[in-house]
Protein backbone atom coordinates (compact mmCIF):
# COMPACT_ATOMS: atom_id res chain seq x y z
CA UNK A 1 0.00 0.00 0.00
CA UNK A 2 2.57 2.14 0.82
CA UNK A 3 5.00 1.48 -1.63
CA UNK A 4 2.20 2.15 -4.63
CA UNK A 5 0.88 5.41 -3.05
CA UNK A 6 4.75 6.75 -2.76
CA UNK A 7 5.36 5.74 -6.81
CA UNK A 8 2.21 7.26 -7.42
CA UNK A 9 2.79 10.44 -6.05
CA UNK A 10 6.07 11.12 -7.81
CA UNK A 11 3.32 12.45 -10.68
CA UNK A 12 1.55 13.84 -8.11
CA UNK A 13 4.31 15.96 -6.74
CA UNK A 14 5.68 16.84 -10.35
CA UNK A 15 1.89 18.34 -10.94
CA UNK A 16 2.02 20.36 -8.00
CA UNK A 17 5.08 21.95 -9.23
CA UNK A 18 3.69 22.30 -12.74
CA UNK A 19 0.96 24.06 -11.37
CA UNK A 20 2.36 26.70 -10.01
CA UNK A 21 3.93 27.73 -13.62
CA UNK A 22 0.51 29.02 -14.97
CA UNK A 23 -2.56 26.99 -16.39
CA UNK A 24 -1.24 26.52 -19.44
CA UNK A 25 1.65 24.72 -18.13
CA UNK A 26 -0.58 22.87 -15.59
CA UNK A 27 -2.82 21.48 -18.87
CA UNK A 28 0.13 21.02 -21.04
CA UNK A 29 1.62 18.49 -18.73
CA UNK A 30 -1.41 16.88 -17.30
CA UNK A 31 -2.62 15.94 -20.69
CA UNK A 32 0.88 14.71 -20.96
CA UNK A 33 0.71 12.57 -17.81
CA UNK A 34 -2.89 11.69 -19.12
CA UNK A 35 -1.10 10.46 -22.61
CA UNK A 36 1.72 8.49 -20.94
CA UNK A 37 -0.50 6.20 -18.47
CA UNK A 38 -2.94 5.03 -21.68
CA UNK A 39 0.03 4.73 -23.90
CA UNK A 40 2.65 3.51 -21.88
CA UNK A 41 2.25 3.20 -18.13
CA UNK A 42 -1.34 1.04 -18.33
CA UNK A 43 -0.23 -1.14 -20.63
CA UNK A 44 3.38 -2.12 -18.80
CA UNK A 45 1.81 -2.25 -15.11
CA UNK A 46 -0.54 -4.45 -16.35
CA UNK A 47 1.44 -7.00 -18.43
CA UNK A 48 3.67 -7.04 -15.43
CA UNK A 49 1.10 -7.77 -12.94
CA UNK A 50 0.69 -11.18 -15.14
CA UNK A 51 3.38 -12.31 -12.44
CA UNK A 52 0.94 -11.90 -9.34
CA UNK A 53 0.27 -14.94 -10.64
CA UNK A 54 3.05 -16.75 -11.71
CA UNK A 55 5.29 -15.52 -9.17
CA UNK A 56 2.69 -15.89 -5.98
CA UNK A 57 1.65 -19.14 -6.83
CA UNK A 58 5.01 -20.69 -7.35
CA UNK A 59 6.28 -19.25 -4.19
CA UNK A 60 3.30 -21.15 -2.71
CA UNK A 61 3.88 -23.97 -4.42
CA UNK A 62 7.91 -23.69 -2.73
CA UNK A 63 8.90 -23.33 -6.20
CA UNK A 64 11.17 -20.50 -5.17
CA UNK A 65 13.66 -20.87 -8.06
CA UNK A 66 11.26 -20.33 -10.68
CA UNK A 67 10.34 -16.48 -9.18
CA UNK A 68 13.74 -15.38 -10.55
CA UNK A 69 13.04 -17.08 -14.03
CA UNK A 70 9.50 -15.59 -13.98
CA UNK A 71 11.23 -11.93 -13.43
CA UNK A 72 13.57 -12.06 -15.77
CA UNK A 73 11.02 -13.05 -18.93
CA UNK A 74 9.46 -10.25 -17.79
CA UNK A 75 11.67 -8.11 -18.21
CA UNK A 76 12.54 -8.60 -21.41
CA UNK A 77 9.36 -8.37 -22.46
CA UNK A 78 8.18 -5.71 -20.87
CA UNK A 79 11.44 -3.45 -22.35
CA UNK A 80 10.70 -4.60 -25.81
CA UNK A 81 7.39 -3.45 -25.48
CA UNK A 82 8.74 0.02 -24.11
CA UNK A 83 10.50 0.78 -27.35
CA UNK A 84 7.45 1.47 -29.58
CA UNK A 85 5.74 3.20 -26.60
CA UNK A 86 8.79 5.45 -26.63
CA UNK A 87 8.55 6.15 -29.88
CA UNK A 88 4.38 7.11 -29.58
CA UNK A 89 5.62 9.83 -26.61
CA UNK A 90 7.48 11.32 -29.02
CA UNK A 91 4.69 12.32 -31.46
CA UNK A 92 2.66 13.59 -28.68
CA UNK A 93 2.12 16.97 -29.55
CA UNK A 94 1.24 15.92 -33.57
CA UNK A 95 -0.81 13.15 -32.03
CA UNK A 96 -3.10 15.41 -29.46
CA UNK A 97 -3.19 17.62 -32.16
CA UNK A 98 -4.77 15.37 -34.71
CA UNK A 99 -7.27 14.20 -32.28
CA UNK A 100 -8.69 17.78 -31.86
CA UNK A 101 -6.79 19.32 -28.92
CA UNK A 102 -6.17 22.64 -28.03
CA UNK A 103 -3.02 23.41 -29.87
CA UNK A 104 -1.43 25.02 -27.13
CA UNK A 105 -2.12 22.22 -24.65
CA UNK A 106 -1.28 19.65 -27.20
CA UNK A 107 2.60 21.52 -28.16
CA UNK A 108 3.08 22.08 -24.10
CA UNK A 109 2.08 17.94 -23.38
CA UNK A 110 4.15 17.54 -26.92
CA UNK A 111 7.29 18.67 -25.15
CA UNK A 112 6.72 17.05 -21.50
CA UNK A 113 6.24 13.91 -22.98
CA UNK A 114 9.21 14.10 -24.48
CA UNK A 115 11.44 14.00 -21.42
CA UNK A 116 9.72 11.83 -19.82
CA UNK A 117 10.18 8.76 -22.87
CA UNK A 118 13.34 7.83 -20.26
CA UNK A 119 11.24 7.08 -17.47
CA UNK A 120 9.32 3.87 -19.62
CA UNK A 121 11.95 1.92 -19.31
CA UNK A 122 12.37 2.26 -15.65
CA UNK A 123 9.33 1.90 -15.03
CA UNK A 124 9.18 -1.59 -16.91
CA UNK A 125 11.97 -2.59 -14.64
CA UNK A 126 10.05 -1.17 -11.96
CA UNK A 127 7.33 -3.23 -12.08
CA UNK A 128 9.14 -6.59 -12.19
CA UNK A 129 11.07 -5.99 -9.19
CA UNK A 130 8.26 -4.83 -7.36
CA UNK A 131 6.01 -8.37 -8.36
CA UNK A 132 8.72 -10.38 -7.38
CA UNK A 133 9.43 -8.96 -4.42
CA UNK A 134 5.49 -8.52 -3.38
CA UNK A 135 5.15 -12.48 -4.05
CA UNK A 136 7.20 -13.11 -1.16
CA UNK A 137 5.82 -10.75 0.86
CA UNK A 138 8.88 -8.83 0.95
CA UNK A 139 7.42 -5.47 1.27
CA UNK A 140 9.68 -3.31 3.54
CA UNK A 141 12.74 -2.98 1.36
CA UNK A 142 10.61 -1.05 -1.43
CA UNK A 143 8.97 0.58 1.36
CA UNK A 144 12.32 1.97 2.17
CA UNK A 145 13.37 2.61 -1.62
CA UNK A 146 10.54 3.95 -2.55
CA UNK A 147 10.13 7.01 0.48
CA UNK A 148 13.91 8.04 -0.08
CA UNK A 149 13.28 8.16 -3.82
CA UNK A 150 10.24 10.29 -3.27
CA UNK A 151 12.04 12.59 -0.75
CA UNK A 152 14.60 12.93 -3.19
CA UNK A 153 12.35 13.73 -6.33
CA UNK A 154 10.58 17.54 -4.06
CA UNK A 155 13.96 18.46 -4.48
CA UNK A 156 15.05 17.27 -7.97
CA UNK A 157 11.57 18.86 -9.03
CA UNK A 158 12.45 22.11 -6.92
CA UNK A 159 15.64 22.57 -8.52
CA UNK A 160 14.84 21.33 -12.27
CA UNK A 161 11.56 23.23 -12.30
CA UNK A 162 12.34 26.14 -10.81
CA UNK A 163 16.57 27.07 -10.65
CA UNK A 164 17.62 25.24 -13.49
CA UNK A 165 15.17 26.99 -16.41
CA UNK A 166 13.55 24.02 -17.49
CA UNK A 167 10.60 24.85 -15.68
CA UNK A 168 7.34 22.06 -16.86
CA UNK A 169 10.37 19.84 -18.84
CA UNK A 170 12.66 19.04 -15.51
CA UNK A 171 9.54 18.47 -13.77
CA UNK A 172 9.23 14.87 -16.21
CA UNK A 173 13.07 14.89 -16.21
CA UNK A 174 12.51 14.76 -12.66
CA UNK A 175 10.19 11.77 -13.07
CA UNK A 176 12.63 9.64 -15.09
CA UNK A 177 15.39 10.33 -12.43
CA UNK A 178 13.32 9.56 -9.66
CA UNK A 179 11.99 6.24 -11.44
CA UNK A 180 15.64 5.10 -12.46
CA UNK A 181 17.07 5.65 -9.03
CA UNK A 182 13.89 3.12 -7.76
CA UNK A 183 15.00 0.76 -10.02
CA UNK A 184 19.14 1.12 -9.49
CA UNK A 185 18.18 0.72 -5.17
CA UNK A 186 15.96 -2.26 -5.60
CA UNK A 187 18.27 -4.05 -8.15
CA UNK A 188 20.98 -3.86 -5.74
CA UNK A 189 18.68 -4.97 -2.53
CA UNK A 190 17.82 -8.24 -4.86
CA UNK A 191 21.22 -9.04 -5.81
CA UNK A 192 23.01 -8.66 -2.25
CA UNK A 193 20.29 -9.40 0.11
CA UNK A 194 19.71 -12.65 2.00
CA UNK A 195 16.33 -12.87 1.64
CA UNK A 196 16.49 -13.23 -1.88
CA UNK A 197 19.06 -16.43 -2.33
CA UNK A 198 16.53 -18.66 -2.75
CA UNK A 199 14.78 -16.79 -5.95
CA UNK A 200 17.24 -14.91 -7.32
CA UNK A 201 19.65 -17.28 -8.63
CA UNK A 202 21.59 -14.85 -11.25
CA UNK A 203 20.39 -14.41 -15.19
CA UNK A 204 19.36 -17.84 -16.66
CA UNK A 205 18.84 -18.84 -20.16
CA UNK A 206 15.77 -20.53 -18.80
CA UNK A 207 13.86 -17.42 -18.72
CA UNK A 208 13.84 -17.36 -22.73
CA UNK A 209 11.68 -20.25 -22.68
CA UNK A 210 8.29 -20.26 -22.51
CA UNK A 211 7.72 -16.59 -23.14
CA UNK A 212 4.32 -17.46 -25.03
CA UNK A 213 3.32 -19.04 -22.39
CA UNK A 214 3.83 -15.22 -20.11
CA UNK A 215 2.45 -13.63 -22.75
CA UNK A 216 -0.98 -15.75 -22.79
CA UNK A 217 -1.43 -14.05 -19.46
CA UNK A 218 0.04 -10.95 -19.57
CA UNK A 219 -1.85 -9.71 -22.54
CA UNK A 220 -5.05 -10.53 -21.03
CA UNK A 221 -3.74 -8.93 -17.69
CA UNK A 222 -2.81 -6.11 -19.58
CA UNK A 223 -6.40 -5.67 -21.52
CA UNK A 224 -7.84 -6.41 -17.83
CA UNK A 225 -6.19 -2.81 -16.64
CA UNK A 226 -5.80 -1.23 -19.86
CA UNK A 227 -9.41 -0.85 -20.33
CA UNK A 228 -9.89 0.46 -16.74
CA UNK A 229 -7.11 3.00 -16.39
CA UNK A 230 -8.13 4.07 -20.43
CA UNK A 231 -11.31 5.11 -19.29
CA UNK A 232 -10.29 7.73 -16.79
CA UNK A 233 -7.83 9.06 -19.11
CA UNK A 234 -10.63 9.18 -21.55
CA UNK A 235 -12.16 11.65 -19.51
CA UNK A 236 -9.68 14.13 -19.45
CA UNK A 237 -8.91 14.03 -23.06
CA UNK A 238 -12.69 14.30 -23.65
CA UNK A 239 -12.99 17.20 -21.70
CA UNK A 240 -10.58 18.95 -24.04
CA UNK A 241 -13.31 19.20 -26.73
CA UNK A 242 -15.71 20.76 -24.11
CA UNK A 243 -16.14 24.52 -23.89
CA UNK A 244 -13.67 26.20 -22.10
CA UNK A 245 -11.14 23.05 -22.17
CA UNK A 246 -8.66 24.44 -20.48
CA UNK A 247 -10.97 24.66 -16.90
CA UNK A 248 -12.45 21.93 -17.36
CA UNK A 249 -8.95 19.86 -18.57
CA UNK A 250 -6.87 20.92 -15.09
CA UNK A 251 -10.14 20.68 -12.78
CA UNK A 252 -10.52 16.78 -14.27
CA UNK A 253 -6.52 16.22 -14.56
CA UNK A 254 -6.38 17.85 -10.61
CA UNK A 255 -9.19 15.39 -9.68
CA UNK A 256 -7.84 12.59 -11.42
CA UNK A 257 -4.45 12.81 -10.04
CA UNK A 258 -6.35 13.18 -6.14
CA UNK A 259 -8.33 9.86 -7.22
CA UNK A 260 -5.14 8.25 -8.46
CA UNK A 261 -3.20 9.22 -5.01
CA UNK A 262 -6.25 7.68 -2.52
CA UNK A 263 -6.35 4.45 -4.97
CA UNK A 264 -3.33 3.29 -4.05
CA UNK A 265 -4.56 2.55 -0.95
CA UNK A 266 -7.10 -0.14 -2.47
CA UNK A 267 -4.43 -0.86 -4.73
CA UNK A 268 -2.18 -1.89 -2.10
CA UNK A 269 -4.75 -4.12 -0.82
CA UNK A 270 -5.50 -5.65 -4.13
CA UNK A 271 -1.45 -6.46 -4.66
CA UNK A 272 -2.29 -8.00 -1.11
CA UNK A 273 -5.26 -10.25 -1.81
CA UNK A 274 -3.84 -11.29 -5.10
CA UNK A 275 -0.40 -12.43 -3.33
CA UNK A 276 -2.23 -14.41 -0.89
CA UNK A 277 -5.12 -16.19 -2.96
CA UNK A 278 -1.97 -17.22 -5.59
CA UNK A 279 0.45 -18.11 -2.38
CA UNK A 280 -2.66 -20.08 -0.73
CA UNK A 281 -3.51 -21.56 -4.47
CA UNK A 282 -0.41 -22.79 -4.89
CA UNK A 283 -0.08 -24.29 -1.84
CA UNK A 284 -3.31 -26.33 -2.40
CA UNK A 285 -5.04 -24.41 0.57
CA UNK A 286 -8.50 -23.44 -1.29
CA UNK A 287 -10.56 -22.13 2.28
CA UNK A 288 -7.20 -19.85 3.30
CA UNK A 289 -7.90 -18.15 -0.10
CA UNK A 290 -11.28 -17.62 0.42
CA UNK A 291 -10.99 -16.73 4.02
CA UNK A 292 -8.71 -14.22 2.59
CA UNK A 293 -11.00 -12.84 0.34
CA UNK A 294 -13.92 -12.14 3.00
CA UNK A 295 -11.28 -10.50 5.21
CA UNK A 296 -10.12 -7.93 2.50
CA UNK A 297 -13.55 -6.91 1.69
CA UNK A 298 -14.10 -6.09 4.75
CA UNK A 299 -11.26 -4.08 5.02
CA UNK A 300 -11.80 -2.17 1.79
CA UNK A 301 -15.64 -1.56 2.37
CA UNK A 302 -14.36 0.87 6.09
CA UNK A 303 -11.54 2.75 4.42
CA UNK A 304 -13.61 3.56 1.55
CA UNK A 305 -16.29 5.14 3.56
CA UNK A 306 -13.74 6.69 5.46
CA UNK A 307 -11.54 8.11 2.61
CA UNK A 308 -15.21 9.48 1.37
CA UNK A 309 -15.47 11.37 4.37
CA UNK A 310 -12.43 13.24 4.22
CA UNK A 311 -12.70 14.05 0.68
CA UNK A 312 -16.12 15.47 1.23
CA UNK A 313 -15.52 17.14 4.05
CA UNK A 314 -12.38 19.03 2.90
CA UNK A 315 -14.15 19.76 -0.60
CA UNK A 316 -13.11 23.40 -0.94
CA UNK A 317 -9.40 22.71 0.13
CA UNK A 318 -8.09 20.19 -2.44
CA UNK A 319 -7.65 21.85 -5.30
CA UNK A 320 -5.08 25.09 -3.82
CA UNK A 321 -2.29 22.16 -3.49
CA UNK A 322 -1.95 22.30 -7.23
CA UNK A 323 -3.60 25.84 -8.42
CA UNK A 324 -3.36 29.34 -7.85
CA UNK A 325 -6.38 29.75 -9.71
CA UNK A 326 -9.52 30.35 -8.07
CA UNK A 327 -12.40 29.39 -10.80
CA UNK A 328 -9.96 25.86 -11.35
CA UNK A 329 -9.95 25.16 -6.90
CA UNK A 330 -13.72 26.11 -7.25
CA UNK A 331 -14.73 23.22 -9.96
CA UNK A 332 -12.07 20.91 -8.31
CA UNK A 333 -14.24 21.17 -5.06
CA UNK A 334 -17.48 20.17 -7.11
CA UNK A 335 -16.11 17.61 -8.53
CA UNK A 336 -14.95 15.98 -5.41
CA UNK A 337 -17.92 14.93 -4.28
CA UNK A 338 -18.09 12.42 -7.10
CA UNK A 339 -14.74 11.23 -6.66
CA UNK A 340 -15.59 10.58 -2.87
CA UNK A 341 -18.46 8.10 -4.36
CA UNK A 342 -16.50 6.62 -7.65
CA UNK A 343 -13.16 5.76 -4.46
CA UNK A 344 -15.84 3.76 -2.64
CA UNK A 345 -16.75 1.86 -6.01
CA UNK A 346 -12.90 1.66 -7.30
CA UNK A 347 -12.07 0.19 -3.84
CA UNK A 348 -14.31 -2.79 -4.22
CA UNK A 349 -13.78 -3.42 -7.85
CA UNK A 350 -10.12 -3.28 -7.32
CA UNK A 351 -9.87 -5.80 -4.66
CA UNK A 352 -12.02 -7.94 -6.75
CA UNK A 353 -9.88 -7.44 -9.86
CA UNK A 354 -6.97 -8.68 -7.22
CA UNK A 355 -8.90 -11.74 -6.83
CA UNK A 356 -9.13 -12.28 -9.94
CA UNK A 357 -5.54 -11.85 -11.02
CA UNK A 358 -4.87 -13.98 -8.15
CA UNK A 359 -6.52 -17.13 -9.42
CA UNK A 360 -5.23 -16.64 -13.34
CA UNK A 361 -9.00 -15.36 -14.06
CA UNK A 362 -7.94 -12.41 -16.31
CA UNK A 363 -9.51 -13.06 -19.49
CA UNK A 364 -13.05 -13.08 -17.60
CA UNK A 365 -11.51 -9.59 -15.73
CA UNK A 366 -10.81 -8.27 -18.85
CA UNK A 367 -14.23 -8.95 -20.88
CA UNK A 368 -15.96 -7.55 -17.63
CA UNK A 369 -14.42 -4.53 -17.84
CA UNK A 370 -14.51 -4.02 -21.56
CA UNK A 371 -18.71 -4.03 -21.01
CA UNK A 372 -18.52 -1.77 -18.11
CA UNK A 373 -16.56 0.70 -19.13
CA UNK A 374 -16.99 0.98 -22.91
CA UNK A 375 -20.58 -0.15 -23.02
CA UNK A 376 -22.08 1.15 -20.23
CA UNK A 377 -19.89 3.98 -18.31
CA UNK A 378 -18.38 5.48 -20.93
CA UNK A 379 -21.40 5.96 -23.01
CA UNK A 380 -23.47 7.62 -20.17
CA UNK A 381 -20.65 9.94 -19.32
CA UNK A 382 -20.54 11.32 -22.34
CA UNK A 383 -24.16 11.45 -22.76
CA UNK A 384 -24.48 13.67 -20.07
CA UNK A 385 -20.79 16.40 -21.03
CA UNK A 386 -21.98 16.45 -24.72
CA UNK A 387 -25.82 16.17 -24.70
CA UNK A 388 -26.86 17.37 -21.84
CA UNK A 389 -24.23 19.90 -21.08
CA UNK A 390 -23.39 18.94 -17.66
CA UNK A 391 -19.60 18.47 -18.65
CA UNK A 392 -16.68 17.43 -16.81
CA UNK A 393 -19.36 16.41 -13.78
CA UNK A 394 -21.28 14.46 -16.40
CA UNK A 395 -18.02 12.37 -17.66
CA UNK A 396 -17.10 11.23 -13.88
CA UNK A 397 -20.41 10.21 -13.30
CA UNK A 398 -20.21 7.73 -16.11
CA UNK A 399 -16.83 6.62 -14.42
CA UNK A 400 -19.26 6.11 -11.23
CA UNK A 401 -21.63 3.69 -13.17
CA UNK A 402 -18.83 1.89 -14.98
CA UNK A 403 -17.53 1.34 -11.44
CA UNK A 404 -20.62 -0.80 -10.11
CA UNK A 405 -21.29 -2.72 -12.83
CA UNK A 406 -17.57 -3.88 -12.25
CA UNK A 407 -17.73 -4.88 -8.86
CA UNK A 408 -20.98 -5.93 -9.36
CA UNK A 409 -19.89 -8.18 -11.87
CA UNK A 410 -16.97 -9.17 -10.42
CA UNK A 411 -18.81 -10.04 -7.14
CA UNK A 412 -20.67 -12.63 -8.82
CA UNK A 413 -17.85 -13.81 -11.08
CA UNK A 414 -15.32 -14.26 -7.37
CA UNK A 415 -18.49 -16.03 -5.07
CA UNK A 416 -19.40 -18.35 -8.16
CA UNK A 417 -15.85 -19.88 -7.96
CA UNK A 418 -14.70 -23.05 -7.48
CA UNK A 419 -11.71 -22.84 -5.25
CA UNK A 420 -10.69 -26.67 -4.77
CA UNK A 421 -10.84 -26.95 -8.64
CA UNK A 422 -8.75 -23.53 -8.62
CA UNK A 423 -6.12 -24.65 -6.53
CA UNK A 424 -5.51 -27.98 -8.48
CA UNK A 425 -5.07 -25.51 -11.67
CA UNK A 426 -2.69 -23.70 -9.85
CA UNK A 427 -0.83 -26.77 -8.38
CA UNK A 428 -0.89 -28.46 -12.05
CA UNK A 429 0.36 -24.50 -13.48
CA UNK A 430 3.39 -24.47 -11.06
CA UNK A 431 4.54 -28.09 -11.64
CA UNK A 432 4.42 -27.77 -15.27
CA UNK A 433 6.74 -24.44 -14.81
CA UNK A 434 8.98 -26.23 -13.08
CA UNK A 435 12.72 -26.47 -14.22
CA UNK A 436 16.20 -26.80 -13.15
CA UNK A 437 17.86 -23.26 -13.07
CA UNK A 438 20.47 -22.42 -15.67
CA UNK A 439 22.72 -19.97 -13.96
CA UNK A 440 24.45 -17.70 -16.31
CA UNK A 441 25.54 -14.89 -14.41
Amino acid sequence: MSVNLLICSLQMISLMFVGHLGELALSGASMATSFASVTGFSLLLGMGSALDTFCGQSFGAKQYHMLGIHKQRAMVVLLLVSIPVAFIWSNTGYILASLGQDPEISAEAGLYARFMIPSIFAFALLQCHIRFLQAQNNVVPMMITTGFTTLLHILTCWILVFKSGLRNKGAALANAISCWMNVLLLAIYVRISPSCKKTWMGFSREAMHDVPKFLRLAIPSAVMICLEIWSFEMMVLLSGLLPNPKLETSALSISLNISSVIYMIPLGLSGAISVRVSNELGAGRPQSARLAIYVVLFMVTIEGVLVATILISGHKFWGYSYSNEEKVVKYVGEIMVLVAVSHFWDGIQTVLSGMVRGSGKQKIGALINLGAYYLVGIPFGALLAFVYHIGGKGLWTGIIVSLFMQAVSLAIIIFCTNWEREAKKATDRVHHDSIVPVNVA
